[in-house]
């Protein structure tokens, strides 16, 4: 067994003049959770597309599982799953014969036992006879992933699986994840949320077709060079508005009843943000120095590049 489940070399996908995915150079270990993270527009669904074998790469090369990507796409195919963001369940089946169908579609011959298996690590054992119409969107979205697994594939492919999902099915499908995760299955997926990012073992950031940085989530907000404050301040709209215009501030985020604010030195710029709030006549209740999360390394790398 190979030690990379993954791996591609210069790795180019062009739409017209469009540079989609420019020169990828990735390397993913066997058994690990991998997240590629970006904006819309980033390349990470080309990307998607292009390991799985759905569209086939400008340039460059990549391995699967050890096998080649252009000459041994059908091999792949057999060995990995995919989830796509439009993945199509059939609202007039129900649970049980959606996943039947696509046992067949993967020519399982002999699946019932894995689908009351997958039944129940997805937690849909109780709903088996509904309609895929009648489920709710992070119950199709369990769904769905039975779907993915009925072949029992060696890698699955997540293209932004808990996207519009509500935040408590969001957490329910992470732990069916990391579970999964456990059986030793590669996991590679995108989000757009990068607080579900900081769970991966490795996160890349990509940007217009690019990688900025693959490392895991510790290191790469080791990156951050620039200090983030978390101040409690009385006046929280007023506040924002007011340093989002300080020169000092290089971003400023609002989060309930607090501000998030970047600033290149700590020591020097605090007094210049109390004096501007003060002078304003807003307090501040609290304040201290957070740790930088996974956002505030993105927006960095995005404006020093």
């Amino acid at each position: 067994m190979p030690e990379f489940a993954i791996e591609t070399k210069g790795l180019v996908k062009h739409f017209d003049k469009v540079r989609a995915v420019d020169g990828l150079e990735l390397k993913v270990r066997q058994g690990e959770m991998f997240s590629l993270v970006g904006p819309d527009g980033a390349g990470k669904t080309t990307t998607m597309r292009m390991l799985c074998g759905i569209l086939e790469p400008t340039s460059g090369e990549a391995k699967i599982l050890g096998y080649d990507l252009r000459k041994e796409s059908e091999e792949i195919k057999k060995r990995i799953g995919y989830l796509s963001q439009r993945f199509s369940l059939y609202g007039d089946l129900s649970v049980d014969e959606n996943i039947e169908f696509f046992a067949e579609i993967h020519e399982v011959k002999d699946y019932k036992l894995r689908r009351e298996k997958l039944l129940e690590f997805t937690r849909l054992t109780l709903f088996r006879t509904r309609l895929g119409e009648q489920l709710s969107g992070g119950m199709k979205q369990k769904l769905a992933l039975a779907c993915t697994l009925i072949h029992t594939p060696e890698i699955i492919f997540l293209d932004e699986p808990t996207t519009g999902v509500d935040p408590v099915s969001r957490r329910d499908f992470w732990k069916i994840l990391s579970d999964l995760l456990k059986t030793g299955i590669t996991i590679v997926m995108t989000t757009p949320y990068l607080d579900e990012a900081e769970r991966c073992s490795t996160v890349g950031l990509m940007n217009q077709g690019k990688l900025m940085v693959v490392d895991s989530p510790q290191q790469v907000k080791a990156l951050m060079q620039d200090a983030v404050m978390e101040l409690v301040i009385d006046q929280i709209r007023k506040g924002f508005n007011l340093l989002k215009a300080l020169p000092e501030i290089i971003e400023v985020q609002a989060f309930g009843d607090r501000l998030n604010v970047v600033v290149k030195d700590q020591a020097r710029d605090f007094p210049v943000i109390e004096n501007e709030l003060k002078r304003n006549g807003i307090s501040i209740l609290d304040h201290r120095v957070i740790p930088p999360s996974l956002e505030n390394v993105f927006i960095s790398l995005l404006k020093a590049g």
